[in-house]
């Protein structure tokens, strides 16, 4: 079983396959409690099962999150990319940027560039994002993003609010 994963590169960033070099700065974000809603904090062995989950997604659904890398310092600063767990509503535009890179706009540069590519590369042209109702940053950034608030549900467990992001052109 093999897929291509599209790189997909912006002035700073480049959105990359899910790589085994990934899971020390994975750990790192997983031991922060800000991690919570996206299955943290974690230890160790849940980190290196959610590496594989990534990978796995790819495998799977065709898509999934892409490794956000820096490119001046090479570094894992985050992901994003289309995520659909059996339990998701519908097809979700994921982000996350590690602490360390908060602050510099990769966020919005990195969501955008894998927003755009989701619907060129897999047609998936109008997602939503899941969004934890305390986490004002991930609500701006959908709001940014053009996303508007759509409704509340409850998904694995915690309440969210979904945000439909506009119809991009593939």
């Amino acid at each position: 079983m093999s897929i291509e994963i599209p790189v997909i590169e912006t002035e700073r960033l480049i959105l990359r396959a899910p790589q085994m070099d990934d899971l020390e700065s994975m750990c790192a974000f997983y031991a922060e409690p800000r991690s919570h809603f996206v299955g943290g904090p974690a230890d160790r062995g849940q980190v290196w099962r959610t590496l594989l989950r990534s990978a796995g997604h790819w495998q799977i659904r065709g898509y999934g999150i892409w490794h956000v890398t820096d490119r001046e310092s090479g570094e894992m600063a985050g992901f994003t990319g289309p995520l659909n767990h059996i339990e998701w509503p519908e097809p979700e535009l994921a982000y996350s940027i590690f602490s360390k890179f908060e602050g510099r706009g990769y966020a919005f540069e990195a969501a955008s560039a894998a927003r755009a590519a989701a619907a060129q590369h897999f047609g998936l042209s109008r997602l939503i994002s899941l969004v934890d109702p305390e986490n004002n940053r991930s609500r701006t950034l959908a709001l940014r993003l053009g996303a508007t608030f759509e409704r509340e549900q409850v998904v694995l467990g915690h309440m969210a609010h979904i945000y439909r992001h506009p119809e991009i052109a593939g």
